[in-house]
């Protein structure tokens, strides 16, 4: 059964949404176990089913050191290229072995590639799905999740791909220098922002531009010249077919340039360095990540606190995620619930608390699709806007649907959308799997693991038994469900069942997107 106890809860899950800025003067002491899970979702996709009988028998500060220890160990290359995008990538170095032009590659030679290189794209989203859900850095791949749309790349290059998700993934905890030049000459950001373009004959400032205005300073703390000087600097940045970055000095503009007050001959390097010297940078940053971990609100004596701490410590990106997590205003009341949950933090922390395998995990993909996120496709350079932008009227109907899809395996219809680009070439690739969906409907088919979440109530008698599995699935507005709505779609006496539909019921809430 599926509760929609408001008459429109598009509209009541932006309510639910300002309520907590409305209360902002008003300090209720959080309990330690809603403190841990606001840190868990925040810092990680929510709470794990192991975890649920005892998240509140730890202190949130020793709950962030696990959190951080377990993230802390090197990131594992994921690696889903197959054997015919690695065997076309080798004909193509063996043409650039041969000196010859890269562009002497046919076109139906890079069509193949394109085409295959998708499927290993979809794949490669999967893959690291599958690692936040189940993994234990989830730090790590919070933080990477956060990265990946502030450094957002559109490539169908599956090895650039995987390159460019390393370089974030093993960087997202370090330093956001060190992240930040790594990412700078990683071939997808390359391509994608059009510096193989960049000559010193024909300057192309687009990769100059986002650096500053997207990735480091923001708009309106650098002049125009400045982008002019800048992209003088990165000619001859470029990368090899298998991802390799490569300065072509015959293309580098290697006369003096004027940035940011400073005279030199400068390189990509140069312009990187001066630019992580600007105290503008830190703040920027810092307000960013604010905002996706703590609350779109800003409070500016709290940013600027963070942002001096983060400047004098080089940008170390571990120090600036433990101050948040370790205040005590993080855990305060408007801080909590707050936040619209993204399509990959609803679908990841739905399978944490949830362990399932699933049939066809491409379904997810149609998911991320029909929700607005699709992994290594951002919608431009600047990435999902998130916050209520997640929301509207069709994709919070899907959104409430989901936990009764994955439940019942019943058969969802979605309407595709016809752009292959956004397909990420599943039109090419699977014209039958799509015309099955379009025809057919599609199914979720998951095979849920319900024991290891039902046991943690097995302690918990009959008339505490609702509101502790409310307390678990809800981070805001507890209490607020009519407990005899819920209860009377239920129709099985059976402590099991009980559990389970009463979760899926909240699950289906409009509080339930709400972290």
């Amino acid at each position: 059964m599926q509760v929609l106890h408001y008459n429109n809860a598009f509209s009541e899950i932006l309510l639910l949404n300002q309520r907590y800025v409305i209360r902002s003067n008003f300090k209720m002491p959080a309990s330690q176990q809603v403190k841990n899970q606001h840190l868990l979702w925040r810092a990680g996709f929510g709470v794990n089913a192991e975890t649920v009988s005892n998240i509140a028998v730890v202190s949130h500060t020793a709950l962030y050191k696990v959190l951080e220890t377990a993230s802390l160990s090197q990131a594992a290359y994921i690696d889903v290229a197959n054997d015919t995008v690695k065997g076309l990538l080798m004909g193509f170095q063996q043409v650039a072995d041969m000196q010859q032009m890269q562009a002497s590659v046919n076109q139906n030679q890079r069509r193949e590639f394109r085409k295959a290189s998708a499927q290993n794209i979809k794949n490669l989203n999967t893959t690291w799905l599958n690692e936040m859900a189940t993994g234990d850095a989830q730090l790590r791949e919070k933080l990477a999740l956060f990265w990946h749309g502030h450094f957002a790349c559109r490539n169908l290059n599956i090895f650039y791909q995987q390159l460019l998700l390393q370089q974030i993934r093993s960087n997202a905890l370090t330093n956001f220098g060190d992240l930040l030049k790594g990412v700078s000459k990683s071939a997808g950001m390359l391509n994608f922002l059009n510096n193989q373009q960049n000559q010193k004959q024909h300057p192309n400032e687009n990769f100059a531009r986002e650096v500053m205005e997207l990735f480091t300073m923001g708009r309106g703390n650098y002049t125009e010249q400045d982008v002019k000087e800048a992209a003088r600097a990165f000619t001859g940045w470029e990368a090899k077919f298998n991802g390799d970055f490569i300065f072509r000095a015959f293309f580098h503009d290697d006369e003096e340039k004027t940035f940011l007050g400073k005279k030199g001959n400068f390189d990509g390097d140069d312009i990187l360095n001066i630019i992580l010297e600007q105290p503008q940078t830190a703040t920027f940053i810092t307000k960013k990540i604010y905002k996706y971990f703590v609350n779109q609100n800003v409070d500016e004596d709290i940013i600027a606190a963070l942002s001096t701490s983060f400047y004098e410590s080089n940008y170390d990106i571990k120090m600036l995620m433990k101050n948040i997590f370790t205040s005590e205003w993080f855990y305060n009341e408007k801080n909590i619930g707050c936040k619209i949950k993204s399509p990959v933090e609803l679908l990841v922390g739905i399978r944490r608390m949830l362990p399932m395998q699933l049939e066809d995990e491409r379904t997810q993909l149609l998911l991320e699709n029909a929700l607005g996120q699709i992994l290594f496709y951002p919608p431009n350079v600047a990435g999902w806007p998130g916050g209520n932008a997640w929301i509207d009227s069709s994709t919070l109907m899907l959104r409430l649907r989901i936990p009764q899809l994955i439940k019942n395996d019943d058969t969802f219809y979605i309407t595709e959308k016809t752009d292959d680009d956004v397909q990420m070439g599943m039109e090419d690739n699977e014209k039958s799997y799509t015309k099955q969906l379009s025809k057919g409907g599609f199914r979720i088919a998951a095979n849920i693991n319900w024991s290891a979440y039902t046991q943690q109530f097995e302690h918990v008698n009959h008339e505490d038994l609702y509101n502790s599995i409310e307390a678990v699935v809800l981070q805001t507005n507890k209490g607020s469900i009519n407990k005899n709505i819920i209860e009377a779609g239920i129709k099985s006496n059976n402590k099991e069942e009980y559990i389970k539909n009463v979760t899926i019921a909240l699950m289906s809430t409009p509080e339930y997107q709400l972290c």
